[in-house]
C-alpha cells in the first residue's frame, strides 16, 4: 500500500502554507492587479457619478433619466456588459474598468444626489447671503454636507468592484480572479481558497478604510451617531 505524500500540494489540500510560501510572487502580483483594476475603476466612477449627480440637482429634469439609466446599467450581467464593451476596448485592462465604472454609476449616482438633496435650504440661502457663488456653494457647502451619503455609496461601490475584478479574468485581467478561474479549471484547491480569502481581506480592509476616512471627514456625525 502506497503511503500518502507528506506534501499539502501533492495532496491537493485546500488549506496549503506551502502554496503561499512557494507562489507568493504571483499571489503578489495579483493582488497589485486587483489593486490598480480596483482603485482606478473606482475612482473614474467617482467622477462621473459627481458629476450626473450634480447635474441631476442642478436641472431637476436630468434626475428621471439619469437615475434611469444608470439603474438599467446596474441590471445587465456582467458577462453580457463585457461582450457589449468588448468591440471598444477588445481584450484589455481597459475592459474590466469601463464596464467596472459602468456598475459603480448606480450606487454612487443616487447616494450623492441623495446627499444634495439632504442639505437644507436655508443653509444654502443663508451662504448666497454671504456671497457664495454657485461653485463655492457646490464646493464649500453643499459637498460636504453631503459627504456621509456619498461615503455610503461609496463604500458600497468599492466593495463591488473588488468583487466583480474577478470576473475580468475571462479577457486575463482579473487579479486575483485569473489565480481563482484557473484553479477551478484544473480544481487546484488550494490556489483557488487562497485566492478567494484575499478578495475577501482586500474587500474588508477596503471598507475599513473608507469607513475611517468617513468619521475622519464628517466629525459632525460622531456625536449624532452616539
Amino acid at each position: 500500500m502506497t503511503a500518502p505524500p507528506d506534501d499539502c500540494l501533492a495532496r491537493n489540500e485546500w488549506i496549503c502554507g506551502a502554496y503561499v510560501s512557494t507562489r507568493g510572487e504571483i499571489l503578489t502580483d495579483a493582488v497589485v492587479q486587483h489593486l490598480q483594476l480596483t482603485v482606478v475603476s473606482v475612482a473614474l466612477g467617482l467622477l462621473l457619478a459627481l458629476l450626473l449627480a450634480v447635474v441631476a440637482r442642478r436641472w431637476g429634469w436630468a434626475a428621471g433619466p439619469v437615475l434611469g439609466i444608470t439603474t438599467v446599467l446596474y441590471t445587465i450581467p456582467s458577462l453580457a456588459m463585457f461582450s457589449l464593451l468588448l468591440p471598444v476596448y477588445g481584450l484589455s485592462a481597459a475592459l474590466v474598468v469601463a464596464g467596472l465604472v459602468l456598475y459603480s454609476l448606480t450606487l454612487l449616482v443616487r447616494n450623492i444626489l441623495a446627499g444634495l438633496r439632504a442639505v437644507p435650504e436655508e443653509t444654502r440661502q443663508a451662504a448666497r447671503g454671504l456671497g457664495y457663488g454657485p461653485i463655492r456653494l457646490l464646493l464649500a457647502v453643499e459637498l460636504p454636507l453631503a459627504l456621509p451619503a456619498a461615503m455610503a455609496g461609496l463604500r458600497i461601490a468599492t466593495v463591488s468592484a473588488v468583487s466583480l475584478v474577478t470576473i475580468g479574468a475571462i479577457v486575463g485581467h482579473g487579479g486575483l480572479g485569473n489565480l481563482i478561474y484557473a484553479g477551478m479549471n484544473t480544481y487546484f484547491k488550494g490556489q483557488v481558497l487562497t485566492a478567494s480569502v484575499l478578495c475577501v481581506i482586500i474587500a474588508v480592509i477596503a471598507d475599513l478604510l473608507l469607513l475611517g476616512a468617513q468619521r475622519f471627514l464628517t466629525p459632525w456625525t460622531r456625536g449624532q451617531a452616539a
